[in-house]
């Protein structure tokens, strides 16, 4: 059967790419982006899905922004776009392999979609979350998005990972979730792009 992009606790990995300081003034909606992921991380830290984070030169571009919540995360330090540097390759083995990957971050056109067809070709399923990735330019940012899906990655919003990552209402760790689900995501300019979805 064809795979239909079911998210799964088991198999999954959340990878946080580039959330730094010099990114905040540039990046079309950064605080919403960040807030979402931020979210994302909470989730997986309750569900114990494994965490990776990456930093593009931090010398030059910052520290990971606190507001991510990822302090308890080593960082690993990087110049190429994709997040796959060997300590990330090394870390990923170390996990077993996961079979699904839980991308956010920025900026969509360069270190999200290197990630991505890295991922991809190394026989893993893609899942951008789509409110907590972005870019400089809302154009670079959509038609990121649109090729991304185009190259067999599922776009999907932080809700609803957060729901299909839980399943049911009697999960264990349902309620915990469900304070995360309080309010609706804040608005990351998505709309604009749903007719061309």
């Amino acid at each position: 059967m064809a795979s239909i992009g079911r998210l799964l606790v088991k198999d999954s990995v959340l990878l946080l790419c580039d959330m730094q300081e010099k990114f905040r003034p540039n990046i079309f909606h950064f605080t919403n982006i960040v807030s979402n992921a931020a979210r994302l991380l909470q989730a997986c830290r309750t569900l114990d899905i494994p965490r990776i984070l990456t930093e593009q030169y931090p010398k030059g571009l910052g520290p990971t922004v606190p507001e991510l919540g990822a302090s308890d995360l080593t960082a690993h330090a990087k110049t190429q776009f994709s997040m796959l540097t060997e300590g990330v390759e090394k870390e990923l083995n170390s996990l077993g392999g996961p079979k699904k990957a839980i991308l956010c971050g920025i900026e969509a056109q360069a270190c999200i979609a290197c990630t991505t067809y890295d991922l991809l070709e190394r026989g893993m399923e893609v899942h951008i979350v789509a409110d907590a990735v972005s870019s400089r330019s809302q154009t670079d940012r959509l038609f990121a998005l649109s090729r991304l899906k185009q190259s067999g990655a599922y776009l999907t919003t932080t809700e609803a990972v957060l729901l299909q990552l839980v399943q049911d209402a009697k999960h264990p760790n349902f309620k915990e979730i469900q304070k995360l689900l309080a309010h609706p995501s804040p608005d990351t300019g998505l709309l604009s792009f749903f007719s061309s979805l």
